[in-house]
């Protein structure tokens, strides 16, 4: 059964590693290098004490990058999560997105942010699980509003947007 602990800056080379092999089954060798290039070390070196991390035995399970807004004190943001495939639909990706907003509230954040591709539909419907709304985009593709060139030209994302509540706490 996978503990949740802190993440740590000794996790980052586990972390890519997994990216690499749990996100090979979908891309290229070289598309998922390229997805774990969104995980560089400074995430675990600046944001560690919110980043989550699931862990068997000795093996990392899952993951959460997230870290609390610089530039105002309401906002936190969830940026890359990973649960292993062998274990996705059990619950665990819930539990590493509960965790994060229950420490976000607890320190005071009262709004959870998160981004994803308009193809990810398996990301969409789990945000909309977890009490996500859907951020007004500028065009909308397939019903869902989407942000152009969010992420750089041809970029296109989902934006997420959840209110923290008591039950968060």
């Amino acid at each position: 059964m996978p503990v949740l602990r802190q993440a740590h800056v000794a996790d980052h080379g586990t972390i890519v590693s997994c990216v690499q092999r749990w996100w090979g089954d979908s891309r290229t060798p070289q598309q998922a290098r390229e997805l774990s290039l969104l995980v560089p070390k400074l995430f675990l070196q600046f944001f560690s004490t919110t980043s989550l991390v699931l862990e068997d035995d000795t093996t990392l399970s899952g993951f959460l990058i997230g870290f609390d807004a610089a530039d105002n004190d309401r906002e936190a943001y969830i940026h890359f999560v990973g649960v292993d495939p062998r274990l996705r639909g059990q619950g665990w990706a819930r539990s590493l997105y509960t965790a994060f907003c229950r420490r976000a509230a607890e320190a005071g954040r009262t709004e959870v942010r998160a981004i994803t591709s308009p193809a990810n539909a398996g990301s969409i419907a789990f945000h909309r699980a977890m009490g996500f709304t859907l951020e007004p985009g500028d065009r909308e593709v397939d019903g869902l509003p989407v942000h152009s060139d969010y992420d750089g030209l041809g970029q296109d994302r989902v934006c997420f947007h959840k209110t923290l509540t008591s039950r968060d706490r």
